[in-house]
C-alpha cells in the first residue's frame, strides 16, 4: 500500500484546502518550527481512524478543528482525504472495495462527530481500521513515526516488537479480525446463555400456565354445574314465592277490613278530641284573662303602697322638721331682738307645714279606701282564677285558694297600716 494523496480542507492549521502529492521515491516537507509539519502526520493518523483526541495533542476530538484567530473566523467542520494505491482488500472482505486504489475521508462536524467514506460511500470506522491493518498500517502503525517516536521504538517492550513484526509480515489485519471475532464468539456465548435463561423461563411459565390452564377447565365446568344449581334454586324460590304471594294477599285482605275498622273507630275518637280541645281552649283563654286580670290589679296594688310609703315618708320627714322647728324657736327665744325677724319666717314656715300635713292628713282616708277597693278587686279576681284553675286541674285551683288567702292577709296587714299611719301622724 502507498499513499498518493493527501488533502486537507479545516484540520487544525489548513483553514484552507490544501492537497499534498506524495510522489515516487523521497517527499519531504520542510519548514520553521510551529508551520504545521507535525498536522499532516496527525491527519494521516486521523482519517486511519484515530479516536484519542490526546494523541493527536488535543483535549476533545473537535480541537481538530480551525479555531481561528484575530483575523480569520473558526471552522465548522473539519475534513482530510487520503488516497492510496495498491491496495490488497483480500478477496474483497470489505464490501464495495476492490483491490487498486482507494479513497478514504474522514469528516468531522462540531459537537456533531466523525463520518467516514470510502471510496465515496459510507462505511464504519471499524471498517477503515480494517482495511488499514489488513494492509499492514493504521492510526497506531510503528511505520508512522512522529516526534520522540525512534526512543519509543528502541526502548518498545517484547510485547510492542512483536507488534511491529507482525505487522511487518502483514498479518496484524488478522489479529484484529481474531479479536473482532473473539468479542462476536463471546457476544454470541452471551446470547446462549440468556437463551438458555429464558428457555427455561418460559418452560417454568409454559408449566404453570398448563397449571393454570387445567384449573380454568375446572373452574369453567364447576361454573357451569354451578350455574344449573343456581338455576335450579331460582325456580325453587320462585314457586315458593308464588305461594308466599297468594297467602300475602288473603292477609292483605283481612288487614284492610281491620284497618278501615280501625280508621273509622280513629275518625270517632278524633272528634271527640277536637271538642275537647275546643273546650279546653275555652277554659284556657278565660284563665289567661283571670291571670291578666290578677296581674294588673296587683301591679296597681303594688303601686299604690309604693305612693303610700313615699307618703309615709314623707310625712315622717315633716314631723322631724318640725321638732327641728321648734328646738330652734326655743333655741331662737334666748337670742337677741336682731333675731326676731328670722323667728317670724320661721314660725310662718311652720304654719305652711303644719297646713300641708293637715291636708295630707285630710287625702289619707280617700286613699285608704282606695287601696281597700283595690284589695277587694284583687280578691275577687284571685278567688276566679282558683276556680277556674280548679276546673282545670284540682292540684292548681287549691294552690290558687292559697294564694287568694295570702293575698286576703297581706291586704288586711295593709289596711291596718294605714289605720295606723294617721294615729301616728296625729301624734307627731
Amino acid at each position: 500500500m502507498r499513499i498518493t494523496r493527501l488533502k486537507l480542507s479545516g484540520f487544525k492549521s489548513f483553514v484552507e484546502p490544501a492537497d499534498l502529492i506524495i510522489a515516487a521515491g523521497l517527499t519531504g516537507v520542510v519548514g520553521p518550527n510551529g508551520c504545521g509539519k507535525s498536522n499532516l502526520l496527525e491527519a494521516i493518523r486521523w482519517v486511519m481512524g484515530e479516536g484519542s483526541p490526546k494523541t493527536l495533542r488535543g483535549g476533545a476530538m473537535d480541537d481538530v478543528i480551525f479555531a481561528g484567530t484575530a483575523r480569520r473566523p473558526r471552522r465548522d467542520f473539519a475534513e482530510v482525504t487520503l488516497f492510496a494505491e495498491g491496495v490488497d482488500t483480500q478477496s474483497g472482505r470489505i464490501a464495495g472495495v476492490e483491490d487498486g486504489d482507494v479513497e478514504v475521508a474522514r469528516r468531522i462536524d462540531r459537537g456533531a462527530g466523525s463520518a467516514y467514506r470510502l471510496n465515496g460511500r459510507d462505511v464504519r470506522a471499524k471498517d477503515v481500521a480494517l482495511l488499514f491493518a489488513d494492509a499492514a498500517t493504521g492510526a497506531h502503525s510503528p511505520a508512522l513515526v512522529s516526534q520522540g517516536r525512534i526512543a519509543a521504538v528502541i526502548a518498545a517492550r517484547p510485547a510492542e516488537r512483536r507488534a511491529m513484526l507482525e505487522e511487518a509480515a502483514g498479518i496484524a489485519g488478522l489479529h484484529v479480525r481474531r479479536k473482532d471475532a473473539e468479542q462476536k464468539l463471546r457476544a454470541t456465548e452471551a446470547n446462549l446463555t440468556r437463551l438458555g435463561e429464558i428457555l427455561a423461563d418460559m418452560d417454568s411459565r409454559a408449566q404453570a400456565l398448563r397449571r393454570q390452564a387445567r384449573a380454568a377447565e375446572r373452574y369453567r365446568t364447576l361454573s357451569d354445574r354451578i350455574a344449573l344449581a343456581e338455576a335450579r334454586t331460582m325456580f325453587a324460590r320462585y314457586r315458593i314465592c308464588i305461594a308466599e304471594e297468594k297467602q300475602a294477599g288473603e292477609a292483605l285482605a283481612q288487614s284492610e277490613d281491620g284497618a278501615r275498622a280501625a280508621q273509622e273507630a280513629q275518625l270517632g275518637a278524633a272528634a271527640t278530641a277536637r271538642a275537647a280541645i275546643d273546650a279546653l281552649a275555652v277554659e284556657r283563654t278565660a284563665a289567661q284573662q283571670a291571670r291578666d286580670a290578677v296581674t294588673a290589679a296587683r301591679h296597681r296594688l303594688d303601686r299604690l303602697i309604693a305612693e303610700r310609703q313615699t307618703a309615709e315618708r314623707r310625712l315622717a320627714d315633716l314631723a322631724d322638721q318640725l321638732q327641728r322647728l321648734d328646738r330652734d324657736e326655743a333655741r331662737e327665744t334666748e337670742l337677741d331682738r336682731d333675731a326676731a325677724a328670722a323667728s317670724e319666717r320661721l314660725s310662718l314656715e311652720a304654719q305652711e307645714l303644719a297646713a300641708r300635713i293637715q291636708a295630707l292628713d285630710a287625702t289619707m282616708p280617700d286613699l285608704t279606701a282606695r287601696i281597700a277597693i283595690l284589695d277587694a278587686g284583687a280578691r275577687d279576681a284571685d278567688v276566679a282564677l282558683a276556680q277556674a284553675m280548679a276546673r282545670l286541674d284540682p292540684s292548681t285551683g287549691r294552690l290558687s285558694l292559697r294564694r287568694a288567702a295570702a293575698s286576703a292577709s297581706s291586704a288586711a296587714r295593709v289596711a291596718r297600716a294605714a289605720a295606723w299611719a294617721p294615729d301616728r301622724a296625729a301624734c307627731a
